[in-house]
């Protein structure tokens, strides 16, 4: 039997528009936004190679990082193609990939690295301990989609 090695890309999308209208960042929309662009630069070939095993694994709409899982090979158009995304679910954005990973679980690692930092560098200049208690909830939210990679 053949086994097949994927790739999970981890990315941070920023709002480019300062609208008031929340973001509700889904996997759907992020799924069809990506399948878009890969369209849009590569054509039916590149849509074709990205299907097969591409999803959206996890999307944090607080911190507004998602990561995706793709086959090895196809990854590249995804790596190439994701930074260009400029539209998700019709609002301007910039997408900036954080990490490339073989597994989930480093992917995850990584994250749980990541807002740690960012949490670290926002508790100051939040006043309560209840407005710390909420934002550390809302960082730390992985729970829900580690289950996939325990």
């Amino acid at each position: 039997m053949v086994r097949f090695k994927n790739r999970y890309i981890t990315f941070e999308i920023t709002l480019g528009d300062k609208s008031d209208k929340p973001f509700p960042l889904k996997t759907t929309s992020l799924h069809v936004a990506i399948q878009q662009k890969v369209q849009q630069l590569y054509g039916d070939f590149g849509v074709a190679a990205m299907k097969a095993g591409f999803s959206a694994k996890y999307c944090n709409i607080h911190t507004k990082i998602a990561l995706v899982k793709t086959r090895h090979g196809p990854h590249k158009f995804l790596l190439e193609s994701i930074p260009l995304i400029n539209d998700i679910a019709g609002r301007l954005v910039s997408v900036k990939i954080l990490y490339v990973g073989a597994t989930l679980k480093h992917c995850f690692l990584f994250i749980k690295k990541y807002q740690q930092k960012k949490l670290e560098q926002m508790w100051y200049s939040l006043r309560t301990d209840i407005e710390r208690k909420n934002m550390q909830n809302a960082l730390m939210t992985l729970a829900p989609a580690m289950k996939d990679c325990t």
